[in-house]
């Protein structure tokens, strides 16, 4: 367990770029190590280059929520090199609905963004979930959306909507059945982000996107779980 000494380690998913690489930023700054998990090994290592000037550890994981070999292909690459994982932000998505609405989407589109957004956010965390126990007191915190929740939800945006929405259920259920062995889970809205997901005119940087997620991480209380925060508050479902 060479590569990780004294600092704990926190796993990111689609920690290459957008709200994901401000969030590995934020974690390094609070005194984590970095796993990038990056579908591209290639673009992982771009990050980790830019990321790396600190000092700190930054590990790359070549990892494609989409496929279940590869989330376990990662979580053991994962286990050989660290004995916990403190901290996983689940943040990698699609958000594929361009001109589609509840009424013209194919069940492809919608089988495709629940699979990445959703399923990938659930077999992450049970593939993890060794490393996470191990850690003791680990948190884990899901990528959701104001337009996963009830009075959010837009016929213009169907795939993405929904998958948000389940991404909302899987954290109450996951906080449930995780609550015995001392792991949080919570989801957070990063609000309308500047990324190539959200586009230019998008009124919140990365960074400001990524705050809660390493506030939940860092600082807040361990004993709030289940809920859904924006701007370090606790918003409604």
């Amino acid at each position: 367990h060479a590569h990780f000494i004294g600092a704990p380690p926190a796993g990111i998913t689609g920690g290459n770029r957008g709200i994901g690489f401000a969030i590995c930023q934020g974690l390094l700054k609070a005194g984590f190590d970095v796993v990038i998990g990056s579908r591209s090994r290639d673009k992982g290592q771009a990050a980790a280059a830019k990321l790396s000037s600190s000092g700190a550890q930054v590990q790359v994981l070549e990892l494609d929520v989409a496929n279940d070999a590869s989330i376990d292909q990662a979580a053991r690459q994962l286990t050989q090199d660290c004995d916990r994982l403190d901290v996983l932000v689940n943040n990698a998505g699609v958000y594929p609905d361009e001109g589609v609405n509840i009424l013209t989407i194919s069940r492809d589109l919608l089988t495709h963004t629940l699979n990445v957004n959703t399923l990938g956010t659930i077999r992450v965390t049970q593939a993890f979930l060794p490393l996470l126990e191990a850690a003791g007191s680990a948190r884990v915190i899901n990528y959701s959306s104001g337009y996963g929740q009830l009075d959010g939800l837009s016929a213009g945006v169907p795939s993405y909507c929904l998958s948000k929405l389940a991404v909302n259920g899987a954290t109450i259920m996951l906080a449930d059945a995780l609550r015995s062995r001392g792991i949080s889970v919570n989801a957070v809205d990063p609000g309308w982000v500047s990324t190539d997901m959200g586009g230019a005119s998008a009124p919140r940087t990365p960074e400001q996107g990524a705050d809660t997620a390493v506030w939940l991480a860092a600082e807040a209380p361990h004993s709030e779980t289940g809920k859904l925060w924006r701007d370090r508050r606790k918003v409604s479902f």
